[in-house]
């Protein structure tokens, strides 16, 4: 019992090493990067009346189409979405962080979940917030995702 764990244990440890590393390399290549303290991208229009909303499975499927470009496993299986919202007429409200506040892709990243979610049949105006609190920390992210870093 306690060799297992110990091994699930080292994983972990082993998973949170890696991110840390991907997020340093982040920090040393990016120079004078200003991520504002709050940040919204949008995208979409108003649905005609009497269009369907969307599922929320198929928005999701959507998100997990965009990826962090240093790590390759998508968004929402990376836990950066902490928020998934929808009112009557189809408009979507996301919040989501990232790895680290000094990420080069702030500006970028927010903007592609926004446009991704726009191309699903059923969506109208799209809202993406960016926001910093909670904290990203590696176990947001799904089973999968940290099954897939440790092949990394």
């Amino acid at each position: 019992m306690i060799a297992e764990e110990e091994t699930e244990n080292s994983q972990v440890g082993a998973t949170e090493a890696r991110l840390l590393e991907a997020m340093s390399a982040e920090t040393e290549t990016a120079t004078e990067t200003i991520v504002p303290l709050e940040y919204s991208a949008y995208a979409g229009e108003k649905l005609l009346n009497g269009t369907a909303k969307a599922a929320i499975e198929n928005i999701i499927e959507q998100i997990r189409s965009v990826y962090d470009p240093e790590i390759p496993i998508n968004v929402y299986d990376m836990g950066l979405i902490y928020k998934i919202g929808q009112n009557d007429e189809g408009d979507v409200y996301v919040e989501m962080t990232l790895t680290a506040p000094t990420c080069p892709i702030a500006g970028v990243l927010p903007q592609q979940v926004a446009d991704a979610i726009a191309q699903t049949n059923g969506v109208g105006k799209v809202e993406v917030k960016l926001v910093w609190e909670p904290a990203w920390t590696p176990d947001k992210m799904t089973e999968e995702a940290k099954a897939m870093l440790e092949l990394l």
